[in-house]
Order: C-alpha cells, then sequence, then structure tokens
C-alpha cells in the first residue's frame, strides 16, 4: 500500500553495513528527527510532521527492522540493540547534513531515542520520549497479575525459534491486537493506514521480535553500565505519557527524573498512540520542548 507523508520526500540512505533506512524528509530549519513505535511505521507521525515542518527539517525514518528499512538477520543478539538502532539515526541525520538535532520517539522510537541520547550527547540538542519508560525501569515496574499488560514483552524475550513462529501464525491478529486496544480513538488510525501498519509488520516478524528480545538482553547490559556510571541525558528532555504510574503502582516521573535531570514530565489523556490520537498536543508539547 503506497501511503507516505504529503509534501515529503522519500530517501533511502545507507546507515551501516549493508543497512539501509528508508526515511520521509520535508520542510527547511531546525532538523528535528521523529522515531516511531511498535506495531508502526514512520506513518505515526504524519500530522505532527507536516506541523513542524512548517518550520523546521523534518526526518522521519523507518527503523532498523521496519517498514521500508532494512531488517537484517540478527546474527550476533547485538544488531538490535538500541545502541545499533540509534547508531543508525546519527548515521542517518549525519548523511543527510546534520551533524546536531532533536529527536522524539514513540514507544520503541523512544527507547532509540533514549540510547541516543546516552551515547551522543553531542549530536542531540533536544529529546522527547512518548509513553515509555528506559529499559530497566519498565521491566522492574512490571510484576504480579499487572504484568499481563506486557505479555508480548515476555513473549518476544523467549530464545529465537518459538515466538516468531507462534506470532508468523496469525500476524495480523498479534499486530492488529495491539492497534485496537492501545487505542482510545478508533478513528485515529484509518484503515488505509491500519493495514499498512498491519502488512509492514507482517513482513517483519523475524526483525520485530529480534528487538524486543534484545530489550530483555544486551539492551539491559547498557543500561546498567549507564546507571553504574552515572551516565545520564544533558539535554533537555520531554516525556508525555499516560498515566501508567497510577495503574500500575510507581511515581513515571522520579524514574525519569533519575536519567534525566532536565525534566518535563507530562501524563496525556488520550491512548498510547497520541501522534495520532492528539497530535495538536503533541506538537505543542514539542514546540514547548524546542525552546528550552
Amino acid at each position: 500500500m503506497d501511503l507516505g507523508i504529503k509534501g515529503f520526500d522519500y530517501r533511502r540512505v545507507t546507515v551501516d553495513e549493508g543497512v539501509a533506512l528508508s526515511a520521509a524528509v520535508g520542510g527547511s530549519g531546525p532538523p528535528v528527527v521523529l522515531l516511531h513505535g511498535f506495531p508502526q511505521t514512520h506513518l505515526m507521525w504524519r500530522h505532527v510532521a507536516a506541523d513542524l515542518a512548517a518550520d523546521h527539517t523534518v526526518i522521519c525514518p523507518d527503523l532498523r527492522g521496519y517498514g521500508a528499512s532494512d531488517k537484517p538477520a540478527d546474527t550476533d543478539g547485538a544488531r538490535y540493540a538500541k545502541r545499533t538502532m540509534a547508531a543508525d539515526v546519527v548515521a542517518l541525520a549525519r548523511a543527510l547534513g546534520h551533524d546536531r538535532f532533536a529527536l522524539a520517539g514513540h514507544d520503541r522510537g523512544a527507547l532509540v531515542a533514549v540510547r541516543a541520547g546516552l551515547d551522543h550527547p553531542d549530536a542531540v540538542t533536544h529529546l522527547a520520549a512518548l509513553d515509555v519508560l528506559p529499559t530497566l525501569d519498565m521491566w522492574d515496574v512490571l510484576h504480579g497479575t499487572t504484568a499481563a499488560v506486557g505479555f508480548h514483552l515476555y513473549l518476544m524475550a523467549q530464545p529465537p525459534g518459538l515466538p516468531e513462529q507462534l506470532i508468523a501464525g496469525s500476524p495480523d491478529a498479534f499486530f492488529g491486537h495491539f492497534l485496537d486496544v492501545w487505542t482510545r480513538d478508533p478513528e485515529a488510525i484509518p484503515a488505509d493506514v491500519r493495514a499498512a501498519y498491519l502488512a509492514a509488520s507482517r513482513d517483519a516478524v523475524t526483525s520485530i521480535v529480534a528487538d524486543y528480545r534484545a530489550s530483555a538482553g544486551i539492551d539491559v547490559t547498557h543500561d546498567r553500565a549507564d546507571l553504574a556510571a552515572g551516565n545520564r541525558l544533558r539535554m533537555p528532555v520531554t516525556v508525555l505519557q499516560q498515566d501508567w504510574g497510577a495503574a500500575l503502582g510507581y511515581d513515571a516521573t522520579a524514574l525519569w527524573r533519575a536519567w534525566a535531570p532536565d525534566l518535563a514530565h507530562r501524563t496525556v489523556s488520550c491512548g498510547h498512540f497520541m501522534a495520532e490520537e492528539a497530535p495538536a498536543e503533541v506538537v505543542a508539547e514539542l514546540r514547548a520542548l524546542l525552546k528550552r
């Protein structure tokens, strides 16, 4: 299905040996990179990107392993580490002429954005994370029956073989489940966009599982090393989240502030897919962040 962000050009950029990302690029001005979440593609930013492009250069890639970007086999357990995916993003921006840029990510893309901020503080000027917790904290807050909300995290953390087989047996049911239950406004994801998300995910089961598996393995190792070394996000950070803290019993602001001293933390009333459900609110928060 040939959908795109209206007015944006599409480019294919090699970012690593044998790996190229597909990216939509539009607008002019200070650069902002927007990273999508699961089970989506860059299309999730279509409303936000169009607004920001009025006065920014906006770059919306499909992450490694997703959408139209390359999906290398995870031969060493590290090809979908957030460190690797963050290096992709920095390489993409540089290839497009931007050594420094603002970065916003949703869900999986937010984890990539955080890793980029930790590993490349001289490149990331501002950082926004939408509806996610840092990896270590995510695992820590899931316990007891409340962990059922994250069943997919545990499924895709299993060794290679079973998760891929189970998901590939009924991919539309699996990925469609999250598109249905994580939104409060079904009209926010039109039928053609939903179909595009399902088609893209259907073709990327192995790489999506590899992305999630990394978050239960190598990403935890990297985050623990940063925590021990006192490495923190140095740039201004904005976090937008549903009120998961109240539901699961933790202080989301405190968890984030431990990683991001210069933090603005907001809760939203929409569902998980906030860039599609409440794009005006997301744009306002991003513009406020960019002024800090």
